[in-house]
């Protein structure tokens, strides 16, 4: 039976993970075994942050929407469930962006939320 020697594949799969590292500092980009370790720490940390750049995200438009309807004198929670009582489909993303950019057309959606509430 022949020897099978793996060498070509064993470089082209170190130069893969060198090559992903290649921004890393010291030995992290220049030695394998610490460079792979980064690698898949760095990969980790990244999937993760993907889903907690949205939360944070989520977070400020709330923040956003919530002190516009404070100077037109609803609550976020009230603001929020006004809209939905009245129908109005917009995303806490746009509503954010009105709120900031358009404070006229904010102050038209607090009156159609204030409309939509019980009376009490």
């Amino acid at each position: 039976m022949v020897r099978v020697r793996s060498s070509v594949a064993t470089r082209r799969r170190r130069k893969r993970v060198l090559k992903k590292a290649k921004g890393f500092r010291g030995a992290r980009s220049k030695l394998y075994k610490t460079a792979k370790e980064t690698l898949i720490r760095a990969l980790v940390y990244s999937y993760r942050d993907r889903r907690v750049c949205r939360r944070d995200f989520r977070g400020l438009w709330i923040t956003r929407i919530g002190a516009a309807a404070k100077l037109n004198g609803l609550s976020y929670s009230r603001f929020m469930d006004g809209l939905k009582k009245a129908g109005v489909g917009l995303d806490r993303k746009a509503l954010a962006e009105i709120a900031v950019r358009d404070a006229a057309g904010f102050a038209v959606l607090v009156e159609q939320a204030k409309g939509a509430l019980p009376k009490a």
